[in-house]
């Protein structure tokens, strides 16, 4: 996912797609445990796409906090 697109989403949005993101990270590590994963590089893109996520809810915790 793009920074651009999550920078679109609501906070509520952001939450959720992190939460659905951490699902689909956990099946994909067992799908590497049991050897049946086809493309490792997803695991990083994943991981990747959450850190994005809660920086962006960051920013805008910390942008109301200065208000």
């Amino acid at each position: 996912m793009d920074i651009k697109d999550i920078r679109k989403l609501s906070n509520e949005d952001l939450v959720k797609k992190i939460r659905e993101t951490k699902e689909e990270l956990f099946t994909k590590r067992m799908q590497q445990a049991n050897g049946t994963l086809e493309k490792p590089s997803t695991l990083r893109t994943l991981r990747h796409d959450v850190a994005r996520m809660k920086t962006v809810l960051r920013e805008r915790e910390l942008e109301e906090a200065d208000k």
